[in-house]
């Protein structure tokens, strides 16, 4: 078993897609809408859905809000510089709503960042083997 993908729902899928891809440098993978269905799914990762875990990004036609609710936690990335990543997030627009620097009971550099609809990203440092 492997995990394929984590689906936000989200109020509008190009701000959204343009968040993921030019904010957080992700690749959009695969976009396609269902009439049928009313809603258009977008996928966006770091790499192909064959080898690495993506983000589905949903968007139900006629819906551009959600309640996040008290359930969701965050969605978590690696990144070689936390300092320097938020400095990279905040010069292409993106919010930065925890600050860059130890983890409060721990050692662990991190930082986290809002998407449009709200939803927490933590921005972590690679672990070290000091």
């Amino acid at each position: 078993m492997r995990l394929l993908h984590t689906m936000l729902r989200v109020g509008d899928m190009d701000r959204s897609i343009a968040f993921y891809t030019e904010v957080l440098g992700m690749t959009l993978l695969r976009r396609k809408d269902y009439p049928d269905g009313q809603f258009t799914l977008a996928f966006v990762g770091y790499g192909n859905e064959a080898e690495n875990s993506v983000i589905e990004l949903t968007y139900n036609w006629g819906v551009d809000s959600y309640e996040l609710g008290t359930g969701y936690g965050h969605i978590a990335l690696e990144v070689e510089d936390v300092y320097k990543a938020c400095v990279d997030i905040r010069a292409r627009g993106g919010k930065i709503t925890r600050e860059p620097g130890p983890m409060k009971h721990g050692t662990s550099i991190l930082a986290f960042v809002e998407d449009p609809d709200g939803y927490k990203i933590e921005l972590l440092s690679p672990k070290r083997n000091d």
